[in-house]
Order: structure tokens, then sequence, then C-alpha cells
């Protein structure tokens, strides 16, 4: 079997996602993970399938009568391995889970990404929204991400800076062990 990623977008409309995976059956294959959404009126993801390795072609090309439906690129996977070492290569690091919030504006993903990557944490899941903020008006954003840090990391140091930018930049964070 081979594992291929396929990266999905095209104008929200129901039957997407049965259309796709009547491909990935019909050419043997397996849909193994998805993270799918509609965003801004567009449906959008990231699907990994896997497809026996002499069908690979077949199925490609059959993804073809889709692209009045979603614009689909396919990508050549790797199997996942059970654990990724961390940043410096001893260990599988520690995971831990991220939750913000606060009100909207621009920068707070990159401000957090950035003390993140400063301390070698790998983002392996990071999920966003805004809505109306129920009782103060305007938009509230929220932000989860789950994440795995080096085995050598100070994880005091990296909870001490996502604390001083959480004031800095005005929200609520919580950091946890997973």
């Amino acid at each position: 079997m081979e594992t291929l990623i396929l990266t999905v977008i095209g104008d929200d409309r129901a039957g997407l996602v049965s259309s796709l995976a009547r491909i990935v059956t019909e050419c043997g294959g397996n849909w193994e993970r998805s993270q799918l959404a509609e965003l801004a009126g567009k449906f959008a993801g990231i699907v990994v399938v896997a497809v026996p390795s002499e069908r690979v072609a077949e199925f490609t090309s059959a993804l073809a009568p889709l692209a009045g439906l979603l614009d689909i690129t396919v990508h050549a996977g790797t199997v996942a391995q059970p654990a990724s070492p961390g940043a410096d290569g001893a260990g599988e690091g520690r995971g831990i889970r991220l939750d913000l919030v606060g009100n909207d504006h621009p920068g707070i993903v990159g401000a957090v990404s950035e003390v993140l990557a400063r301390h070698g944490v790998n983002v392996e899941e990071l999920t966003t929204a805004t809505g109306p903020a129920p009782m103060a008006g305007g938009q509230l954003f929220e932000a989860h991400v789950v994440a795995t840090a080096p085995p050598s990391s100070d994880l005091a140091a990296l909870r001490a800076d996502l604390e001083r930018l959480a004031t800095e930049i005005q929200v609520d964070l919580d950091v946890a062990d997973l």
C-alpha cells in the first residue's frame, strides 16, 4: 500500500466528501485520517489515504472528474512512525496542549508560534476559530494547540515565556502536559 496525502479545496456543497470517498473505495484504498472544514465558504482539508501500489496511477486519474468540484493535489506520504523524536533527537519528547482565548487581533498565531519555535516545540495540531464575544462585543479568538517539546526542553521556561506573551497580547492561556 502507498500512503498518499491529498490536499483538497473547493466551494462548499453537499456531497464533496462522499465523491472523494467513493473514489478511494473504488480504487481499493482506505481513508485513514483527515482534517476537513468549511472555511469562509470553501471546503478545505487534508486527507491521508492508503492505496494499493499497483493502483496509484488509476487512483490519481480517477480524481480528475472531481476537478470542477474540488482542487486536489496528491502528495507522496510515508508510513507514520509510532513516535517522533524530539527536536534534539533524544527520545520521544513531551506532549503539551495549549488553549488560548482572547479578543481577536492580528498577530496572535504568529506570536505564540514564535515562542514555541524558539523552544524547539513541534506543533502537531493547531485549531483556531473566531466568533462573537457574547458579553463584550467584538470578536473572540480561540486556539487549541497539541505539540511536542524536546525531552531536553525547560518546560518551566516555556511556560514562563508563554505566560509573559499572554500578558503582552492580552489573552488567557492554559498550558498542560499530555
